[in-house]
């Protein structure tokens, strides 16, 4: 695992011009780089297939637009990833970093949250609470209406 956190942490830095070739979205938490599937540690996101409902009941793909949402942030410069574990699908587990060119750093992980795509997945490597207390009360993303918890979803629909 110790190689792997090398590779993640030298190799799997893409550059922006190359963010959307190097860099693949798979949804809202995963990302591949190199050929190795990385789950953003920390924060679980609607599931690609996932619908999620507006406070007026009106119903949006929200499982795309979380996967959108990190496009984004990928797109915005080069991205970097720091491996914590592996998880039971021997996905790396990792805290990804997106460095803008103006040289501004953002986590992924946390971003994703703040912006009410993701929720907290308990984990011992980080605590995003604070960004979900705020999401939550700015009715961000998924926030802004009703949705089943991802890890609920994935469960009902196996």
């Amino acid at each position: 695992m110790k190689l792997l956190s090398y590779l993640l942490a030298g190799c799997l830095y893409a550059g922006a011009a190359a963010a959307a070739v190097n860099v693949t979205v798979v949804d809202g938490d995963s990302l591949e780089m190199k050929n190795v599937r990385i789950r953003l540690e920390g924060i679980d996101s609607p599931e690609y297939y996932q619908d999620c409902r507006l406070e007026n009941k009106k119903k949006y793909a929200c499982g795309l637009d979380a996967k959108e949402y990190l496009q984004n942030l990928v797109d915005k410069g080069r991205v970097k990833c720091v491996e914590h574990d592996l998880d039971r699908y021997k996905r790396s587990l990792c805290t990804c970093y997106v460095t803008m060119p103006s040289g501004k750093k953002l986590n992924l992980n946390e971003e994703m949250v703040k912006a009410g795509w993701a929720v907290v997945y308990k984990s011992k490597y980080s605590d995003y609470s604070a960004a979900e207390a705020e999401a939550r009360s700015e009715k961000r993303g998924i926030w802004q209406g009703k949705f089943m918890k991802p890890q609920l979803y994935r469960i009902l629909n196996k």
